[in-house]
């Protein structure tokens, strides 16, 4: 079974597939690599908002009495 798998092999890197194949697994980590550092940029994007947010002041002028009661 390994003489197989080494003459597939051989077969494989004097064809050419070979560096088709270190292509596609580059791509396929690059694609990795930015879809995992979106996810973190998101996620501090969202951090920062939800800090932001909760340092803004409140503004008073749609506050009334009828209002805070069905805003709950």
């Amino acid at each position: 079974m390994d003489e197989l798998t080494i003459q597939t092999l051989i077969k494989v890197k004097y064809s050419g597939a070979l560096n088709e194949v270190s292509t596609y697994m580059n791509l396929a980590i690059q694609t990795g690599a930015v879809l995992v550092g979106g996810i973190v940029v998101w996620r501090m994007s969202a951090i920062l908002h939800k800090k932001k947010r909760a340092e803004r002041q409140r503004n008073s002028y749609f506050e009334t009495p009828y209002s805070k009661g069905w805003k709950k």
